[in-house]
């Protein structure tokens, strides 16, 4: 008798809060053995069956057993398609409505009739970021709103601010980035505070690495990503906004 291996996806994994005398001896185990531990937000059921997911730090995530007794530190994969779980559970968490991106700070570039939306956190040396605005171009139907944030150095700094301080900043923006196209100096009176907000606003909502993508449903991605995989979000965030309006994806 043969045996036939299903290839559907597994049903998606319903989070609950750990049971409370769980919860109770997890908290209590680690506050003993790890006093320097930030104060735990959040323990939770895993997909793991007897392992629970510890939240602490707005979105620092470990995996410990019920007794707190052991910690697993990493990612969290599921091998039927490789997801990260642990990584899809971070931009959950660390999630921004869009409509609290400080868009005044950011460059407007208009695809079409701009109807669909989405941000992008990028430094003009990064050159991943520069592989994704070639791929961006291809989008039709969407606003970007493009934020410098100067990470990479000293160049970076100075890229930007030419950049942001010229008077449309968007053409030295593509020139630069699809091009190779210097911007102009700035002017020694050009007004940068922008650029130091945008840095600020990455570090308070975790932008480790740039591109970092913000989408008009609250969800957000780290790192380039094929135009075809950003026309699905972006296709599947406008719905949801249309009929909900912005919130973060959930799994």
């Amino acid at each position: 008798m043969s045996t036939r291996r299903s290839s559907a996806a597994p049903p998606p994994f319903q989070a609950a809060s750990a049971p409370p005398e769980t919860e109770a001896r997890i908290r209590q185990a680690l506050a003993q053995r790890l006093p320097t531990l930030p104060p735990i937000d959040e323990v939770r059921t895993s997909p793991v069956g007897g392992l629970f997911e510890v939240r602490f730090g707005g979105a620092e995530i470990v995996y410990v057993d019920a007794t707190g007794n052991y910690i697993l530190q990493g990612a969290l994969l599921r091998s039927h398609d490789m997801s990260d779980l642990t990584a899809q559970r971070v931009d959950q968490v660390t999630a921004v409505a869009f409509s609290a991106l400080p868009l005044k700070d950011a460059i407007v570039f208009t695809q079409g009739q701009g109807r669909r939306k989405l941000a992008v956190f990028e430094d003009p040396r990064c050159s991943f970021c520069k592989r994704f605005e070639r791929d961006l171009v291809a989008l039709d139907d969407v606003t970007v709103y493009v934020f410098l944030m100067p990470i990479l150095g000293p160049d970076s700094v100075v890229k930007s601010r030419n950049i942001w301080c010229a008077a449309d900043p968007a053409k030295p923006s593509r020139d630069w980035m699809l091009e190779d196209k210097l911007p102009p100096a700035a002017g020694a009176d050009c007004d940068a505070q922008a650029l130091q907000r945008n840095v600020a606003f990455g570090r308070k909502h975790r932008v480790n690495g740039t591109p970092a993508l913000f989408f008009e449903d609250g969800s957000r991605r780290a790192g380039a990503m094929p135009a075809a995989a950003v026309e699905e979000i972006l296709a599947a965030a406008a719905r949801k906004s249309g009929a909900r309006g912005a919130r973060p994806l959930s799994f």
